[in-house]
């Protein structure tokens, strides 16, 4: 297990990455955790050249996301929170579903971390995102509602219609969002909408972080379609990392997100 150690020194080194390539010499003399940190980190840091769509997805031992009630506030411990804010960090724009939106109401800034908070979608097919919300409320980043409705917006946010069958196409909305000029999408959630991403073949890289409790009941994980043999279930690349409270797969999919 590869236990990774942020330093100041590590993270700025990451951050200042996104606009140069900044090679990591031996002559760094970066500690073993600090090299796994770089390793983790530095392919999502890289200088965007072509689209890259990457997800994060916090879950129990035993698979779930949230308690039955709809509890999903403490699934991940606090280096996993800080494992996502570090994401967002690297992200130009983060990606939420409605069900995320209405029942979490986050800010989707990143607050434990250093870094730019990146801009905020979410995906709102029907218009339910009330206009209250406070990702909608937070002008210091860009805020766009993707919709397949005519729905007022606040002053300043974006909208971007784009039709829908059961969901809007993710291939649309990953065009529509390189036609605001994002590179680096992260999808953060929930479940659903991540599979959607991942069955449409669009993401590059699968975070999925692990804590140490067992809820029992509630949402599964990654909703995808179900395989009829093992021999047909994806099996990404995956390195493992010891965050400190959580484990992290750092699932690498052998997709192509141009489209």
């Amino acid at each position: 297990m590869r236990k990774v150690d942020v330093t100041d020194r590590v993270w700025s080194r990451v951050l200042s990455q996104k606009t140069s390539a900044v090679p990591c010499s031996q002559e760094d003399n970066w500690s073993d955790g600090e090299t796994q940190a770089l390793a983790l980190y530095g392919p999502l840091a890289q200088p965007a050249n072509e689209t890259l769509v990457f997800a994060q997805i916090g879950q129990s031992l035993d698979g779930r996301i949230a308690t039955e009630s709809g509890d999903a506030q403490n699934i991940s411990g606090p280096d996993g929170l800080a494992h996502l804010h570090r994401l967002r960090a690297l992200a130009d724009v983060v990606v939420i579903g409605v069900k995320t939106a209405l029942h979490d109401d986050p800010q989707l800034t990143v607050r434990l971390a250093e870094g730019q908070s990146p801009a905020r979608v979410v995906i709102d097919p029907a218009g339910r995102l009330r206009n209250s919300a406070r990702l909608l409320q937070d002008d210091t980043a860009r805020r766009i509602v993707v919709q397949a409705v005519d729905k007022e917006r606040p002053d300043g946010v974006e909208t971007v219609t784009l039709p829908r069958a059961d969901w809007i196409s993710a291939h649309e909305m990953v065009n529509a969002l390189e036609d605001l000029g994002f590179k680096r999408i992260l999808i953060e959630g929930g479940g659903v909408t991540i599979a959607q991403f991942l069955e449409a073949g669009l993401l590059n890289r699968l975070h999925v972080a692990v804590a140490p409790l067992l809820i029992g009941a509630g949402p599964q994980s990654l909703k995808t379609s179900a395989v009829e043999t093992l021999a047909d279930a994806l099996r990404p690349a995956t390195d493992f990392y010891d965050l400190g409270s959580d484990v992290l797969f750092d699932c690498e999919i052998n997709t192509c997100a141009a489209v």
